[in-house]
């Protein structure tokens, strides 16, 4: 609007319209905030998606097929999972759930390809441990410490059974009271002959309820847990009185 139109507008009319040129701005600001906001949010239940489709199908690959099947879905999940964490490379989870997959890939793979999958994994792990500690609600720190637990120690690879009951207690401080954790701190602790505290933590996770939307894990680790327990009781139950 030219000045001299300003000048021939009524008092009211001319305050609405100087008003408004200082509106505008305003309102576009607060509508790029809000389509920003929205982006967010979208993308947010994007990735949160994704990451439940993962944990799905990687359950479903892991503990219910076997042999080329398994082989071929584990390879597309490496695909869809490297693809994950290159479009989005700050979100800890993804790289969690990378770790994850390649290091139970590795638990069915020839050794050469074992070998290097359960590095991969490790840097993985490492990375999601340095964007988000509490990575996959803490248990980041169990799966790393099971990883140093079953790899070969140096020179061909990095086991070290002192840095995996670290990261293993570690899980713990961080998830005390989730079946995964406790699991495999049993798991660490039946291999390292103690019994008495295997059978402690193995009844923590007994009791620790199934997650709905974790289904097949979950009951796969109950099994796991109840196996492992009756293991721990018959040796207990041989043990000589003291």
């Amino acid at each position: 609007m030219t000045e001299k139109a300003m000048n021939d507008l009524p008092c009211d009319l001319e305050h609405v319209a100087k008003t408004n040129k200082s509106i505008v701005p305003t309102v576009a600001y607060l509508m790029i905030l809000i389509s920003y906001l929205f982006s967010h949010v979208v993308a947010a239940k994007s990735i949160d998606a994704q990451l439940q489709q993962l944990n799905d199908k990687w359950a479903r690959t892991h503990f219910e097929l076997n042999g080329q099947h398994q082989t071929n879905a584990f390879v597309e999940l490496i695909e869809q999972v490297d693809m994950l964490t290159f479009n989005h490379p700050m979100q800890a989870d993804a790289w969690a759930w990378s770790g994850m997959i390649k290091s139970t890939f590795a638990q069915v793979s020839h050794s050469l390809v074992a070998l290097y999958y359960i590095k991969a994994a490790k840097k993985d792990f490492e990375h999601a441990i340095e964007l988000n500690a509490n990575a996959l609600t803490g248990t980041v720190y169990s799966h790393l410490g099971m990883l140093y637990h079953k790899a070969p120690i140096w020179p061909i690879a990095f086991g070290d059974d002192d840095i995996a009951e670290i990261l293993l207690k570690k899980a713990l401080v961080n998830a005390a009271n989730n079946k995964l954790s406790n699991l495999f701190y049993a798991q660490y602790l039946f291999n390292e002959r103690r019994y008495h505290h295997a059978k402690k933590h193995l009844l923590i996770a007994k009791q620790i309820p199934l997650r709905t939307d974790c289904l097949i894990e979950d009951k796969h680790r109950q099994s796991d847990v109840e196996l492992l327990l009756a293991q721990v009781e018959k040796i207990i139950a041989r043990e000589p009185k003291r």
